[in-house]
C-alpha cells in the first residue's frame, strides 16, 4: 500500500530541497566496473546512444543520438553494450542511501530524486553538509559520481544540479534565486522543449530573465494561456510543490524504436503484443488497473501522433488491453503506410488501485485475469522467456530498461 506524504502548503524560506542526480548514469557504471574505461569517452548502446560519458559529451555527443553520428563526432569513443541488471542494482543501492539520509524522498527516475532535509539541521547539519555527506556515501559505497542541487523549491534545485554538473554541489540561497536564474537560457525551464524554445527565440526571448520581463498576456499570445502562466511563475522562482513520498504514477508506458525500414502490419502487430505483455505485467505487479489505452506513433519525418480509447470497466487483463491496442493500430495503418513509422509506444492511463474494481459476475472463464497472474509468476521464477506468445517467438523484443516501482 502506498501512502503519499507531503508537507503543508506553506512557502518555505530556507533552501532545504535537494535534487540528487547521478552523472551519466549508465556510462558511469561502465567506467566503475571496467577501470580501463575511466577517463575515456564511453558510449553505451550501438545503434542509439543510451548514455555518453562526460569525456564523450565534450565532443558534442548526446543521447539519444544515432550511433554513427556519435562516432563521427568522437571517433575514439569506446562503445559498450548496455547491462540493465547492473544499472538496476546500482540504482537500488543509491536509493537506499537517499532513504537513509531522509524519509522524504521522491524518486523521479532510476538516477535522480528530490530529498527534503528540512528539520534535519540539529541532527545532521545544514543542507549543504547533508548533501556533501550524501555525495561522499554514493561515491564510497556505490562508486558513482553524483551532483546535488540545493534550493528552496524543487524547480530551482533541479536547475542547480544541472548547472552544477558533473560531480558537483550547488546551493542557491533564497536571496540570490533571481540572480542565479535570470541569466540562464529559457531551455532550463521545465516545459521548454525544442518547439517552445523556437517560438520564444523568434520573439527575441532567450533568457529566463527576458520571460520575467514580459507580462503573462504578452506571453499568452506566443505560447497560450496555460504555458505562459506556468513559465512566468517559474521565471520568478515560484514553485509551490513539495517533496512527496509514495506518489504513484498517473500512467505507465513503453515504446519501441523500429528504424526506418517499412514493416508489414503483422510485424507491427507483434511489436504491440510484446509491449502489452510488458505493460500488463507491470500493471499487475503494482496492483493497479487501467481504463485508457494510448497508442503513440512517430513517423519518418519525426512528427508524432497519438490515438486513445477509454474502456467502460477498469482492467489489468492482457487480452482486453491488447484488443483495444490492436483496434487503435488498425485505425492508424493507413497513416503509417503513408508516412512511415519509426517508433511505436503504448501507455496506460486513468490508473486506479486494483481493489477499487467493482465486483462483476465471471461471465467468462478468466474474468479475473488469473491466467495472466499465473504466467507472471512463471516468468518471475524462470525468466521472462519461460512462457512466450507464439507470435513473439524468435522476435527481438528490445531491451527492458530499469525503472522505479510503479
Amino acid at each position: 500500500m502506498f501512502v503519499s506524504i507531503s508537507h503543508p502548503a506553506v512557502p518555505r524560506t530556507e533552501a532545504t530541497i535537494l535534487h540528487a542526480d547521478l552523472d551519466s548514469f549508465y556510462a558511469s557504471v561502465e567506467q566503475r566496473d571496467d577501470p580501463t574505461l575511466r577517463g575515456r569517452p564511453v558510449l553505451v548502446g550501438g545503434g542509439v546512444v543510451l548514455a555518453a560519458s562526460y569525456e564523450a559529451k565534450a565532443f558534442g555527443v548526446r543521447s539519444p543520438m544515432n550511433g554513427r553520428e556519435a562516432l563521427r563526432l568522437c571517433p575514439q569513443a569506446v562503445v559498450v553494450g548496455p547491462r540493465m541488471s547492473a544499472y538496476s542494482e546500482a540504482s537500488k543501492a543509491v536509493f537506499d542511501i537517499f532513504r537513509d539520509t531522509t524519509p522524504l524522498v521522491e524518486g523521479i527516475s532510476v538516477d535522480e530524486a528530490f530529498l527534503d532535509v528540512g528539520g534535519l539541521r540539529k541532527i545532521a547539519g545544514s543542507p549543504s553538509d547533508i548533501a556533501e555527506k550524501l555525495r561522499k556515501r554514493v561515491r564510497d559505497e556505490v562508486g558513482l559520481p553524483i551532483t546535488v542541487g540545493i534550493a528552496r523549491t524543487k524547480f530551482l534545485a533541479k536547475v542547480a544540479s544541472a548547472v552544477g554538473k558533473p560531480d558537483g554541489l550547488l546551493l542557491v540561497p533564497p536571496e540570490t534565486e533571481l540572480e542565479f536564474l535570470h541569466p540562464l537560457p529559457v531551455e532550463r525551464l521545465w516545459g521548454v522543449g525544442a518547439v517552445t524554445a523556437k517560438k520564444l527565440h523568434e520573439h527575441g526571448i532567450r533568457t529566463v530573465g527576458q520571460i520575467a520581463e514580459r507580462n503573462e498576456s504578452a506571453l499568452s499570445s506566443i505560447l497560450g494561456q496555460a504555458s505562459s502562466r506556468h513559465l512566468y511563475a517559474l521565471s520568478w522562482a515560484r514553485d509551490p510543490r513539495h517533496v512527496q513520498v509514495g506518489k504513484r504514477r498517473r500512467s505507465i508506458g513503453s515504446q519501441r524504436a523500429i528504424g526506418r525500414r517499412p514493416r508489414p502490419p503483422a510485424e507491427l502487430d507483434a511489436i504491440v503484443v510484446g509491449i502489452v505483455e510488458r505493460l500488463g505485467k507491470r500493471l499487475r505487479a503494482a496492483h493497479r488497473v487501467t481504463r485508457t489505452i494510448v497508442l503513440r506513433l512517430r513517423f519518418d519525418d519525426f512528427t508524432r501522433a497519438t490515438r486513445s480509447r477509454t474502456v467502460f470497466e477498469p482492467t489489468a487483463r492482457n487480452d482486453l488491453i491488447l484488443q483495444v491496442a490492436r483496434g487503435l493500430l488498425d485505425d492508424a495503418l493507413p497513416l503509417i503506410a503513408e508516412r512511415g513509422c519509426t517508433l511505436i509506444g503504448l501507455s496506460l492511463s486513468n490508473l486506479d488501485d486494483d481493489n477499487a474494481i467493482q465486483l462483476a459476475l465471471p461471465f467468462d472463464a478468466d474474468s479475473n485475469g488469473s491466467l495472466d497472474c499465473t504466467i507472471d509468476s512463471l516468468r518471475d521464477r524462470f525468466g521472462s522467456a519461460a512462457v512466450t506468445k507464439a507470435v513473439l517467438i524468435g522476435r527481438d523484443q528490445g531491451m527492458t530498461v530499469p525503472m522505479l516501482p510503479d
